[in-house]
């Protein structure tokens, strides 16, 4: 890996400003009275191991913004070592999810995104409870592009957003997280050690849209304004 890959540029104005903008233009969760549900998925393969810990933590606030719309479901998602993926069952307590995260050791591997996004499309496929989007947090792909792009247009079709969180720099990434995003409705954002305190706020606000949607999202904009304000000014 070169040194370019290893050390990330700060997050932009532009692309934190086009992700905001993009979470606002997705499919409309529509709940019916059910809590929103989210898929709440982590590159667990050895290059992630430095900011997995930090990730375990981000889980927390999204509950909690949500609590006062009716709740949120998170299913777990992680992949990892020789063809290792885990998905949980659906949690609404933020110290069961965390206390899985926590157990959780980063192992060497390939990306397994395809699985993932295939797992999606089955747990949206069941019909007993909508799956209102998918968030996944990873720094590379291993993958044919033309593979996981067929995958979320599938995801599209069935309403569910994927909104990617890209750790680096790497450009073959960057571009299948951007196609993956827009074929599913969803966003894209790329975030570094300098703007993962943020990366919180961010996942809060996609964590909203899913339970409440776009009333409950322009709440939390104007909430927090003054954050998200600063994201989008970011050099």
């Amino acid at each position: 890996m070169s040194d370019n890959k290893k050390l990330p540029q700060k997050s932009s104005s532009a692309d934190v400003g086009a992700f905001l903008s993009q979470v606002r233009a997705a499919p409309v969760p529509r709940n019916n009275g059910q809590k929103g549900r989210l898929i709440f998925a982590l590159d667990a393969t050895a290059s992630r191991e430095p900011s997995w810990d930090h990730a375990s933590q981000l889980q927390a606030k999204m509950f909690s913004e949500t609590a006062a719309l009716g709740g949120l479901e998170i299913q777990l998602c992680y992949y990892r070592g020789f063809g290792e993926f885990h998905a949980s069952p659906w949690i609404n307590d933020t110290r069961k999810l965390l206390q899985q995260m926590s157990a959780v050791r980063c192992l060497g591997g390939h990306t397994q995104i395809n699985t993932l996004l295939k797992h999606a499309i089955a747990e949206a496929r069941k019909g007993s409870a909508k799956v209102n989007a998918l968030v996944f947090i990873g720094d590379c792909v291993e993958e044919s592009v033309d593979q996981l792009t067929h995958s979320a247009g599938q995801l599209g079709l069935l309403g569910v957003p994927v909104f990617l969180f890209h750790e680096g720099v790497d450009a073959t990434a960057a571009s299948a997280f951007q196609q993956i995003a827009r074929l599913s409705g969803g966003a894209y954002c790329s975030f570094d050690a300098a703007s993962a305190q943020h990366l919180r706020d961010l996942l809060s606000a996609v964590a909203v849209f899913a339970a409440g949607g776009q009333r409950a999202l322009n709440d939390f904009h104007q909430r927090h304004g003054r954050v998200l304000l600063t994201l989008t000014r970011r050099k």
